[in-house]
């Protein structure tokens, strides 16, 4: 666990789980360790990250996302797709590349992409 300190950051992402979708679908997992904010400042990360799920809702195809991180700096953000046309037009996204590459250039220590197509998906509530 890192002790990288992290500022609070914004986001429209719900603070509940994304309901099933209908499979099949795609499930594009960003798992990512943030290097430590100088003076505590992020940067200009919790901007970005607000602009990216800005125009991640605007790709047909996009059907949710879910996003956490912890104080030590580990996210990880699911963003849930219906098809890989989906996926290979937010890929290709211009403002999502200069992102990606500010990323790497100053706010990631690493991250890992993983791609999965999911064929099953239920949930729970309760009260239901």
């Amino acid at each position: 666990m890192s002790d990288h300190p992290v500022a609070p950051v914004a986001s429209v992402v719900p603070a509940a789980p994304v309901q099933p979708f209908e499979p099949p679908y795609y499930a594009v997992v960003f798992t990512s360790l943030r290097t430590e904010a100088e003076g505590g400042h992020d940067d200009g990360y919790a901007e970005t990250a607000d602009r990216m799920e800005e125009l991640v809702t605007a790709v047909p195809g996009f059907l949710g996302i879910e996003s956490a991180r912890t104080p030590g700096g580990l996210g990880i953000t699911v963003g849930y797709f219906r098809d890989v046309d989906a996926i290979k037009q937010w890929s290709g996204n211009t403002e999502h590349r200069t992102a990606q590459k500010r990323g790497r250039g100053e706010w990631y220590e690493k991250y890992v992409v993983h791609v999965a197509k999911v064929e099953r998906s239920y949930g729970f509530e309760r009260g239901e």
